[in-house]
């Protein structure tokens, strides 16, 4: 078995569309209409697991908008270039809420993306 991927709530499917792949760089890799909804899936650049873009369906769902994790980091982009990834999050429209900071295991800041999802860049030390 292999983790195949993750939903991820976002306010409308087009929006998500843009920041990830419009800002971040991320794969466009399926965009299914089923009626009702949609099917998308992104990637990153790099590989890893998908991200299915969902549409909040109910108020439930609606109040979960970017708050997933409960308010903990929960989703953890990995780069080789800290200081290329951050600015382009934050032109994409991310937040960052700390500084990047150095800990043994690399640089790391926390962010959000403007749907309120908190986020760890991280460049892994050498």
């Amino acid at each position: 078995m292999r983790l195949a991927a993750l939903s991820l709530l976002v306010p409308d499917y087009d929006v998500g569309i843009a920041f990830f792949c419009g800002g971040l760089g991320f794969t466009l890799n399926e965009d299914i209409d089923q009626g009702h909804k949609r099917w998308v899936t992104v990637s990153p650049p790099a590989g890893g697991p998908r991200l299915v873009l969902a549409r909040p369906e109910d108020a439930a769902q609606r109040a979960a908008l970017g708050n997933q994790a409960g308010g903990r980091v929960w989703l953890f982009l990995q780069t080789e270039d800290f200081t290329r990834d951050a600015a382009r999050i934050t032109t994409a429209g991310g937040r960052f809420e700390e500084a990047p900071r150095h800990e043994p295991y690399g640089t790391v800041a926390v962010w959000r993306d403007p749907f309120g999802n908190r986020w760890d860049l991280i460049q892994p030390a050498p």
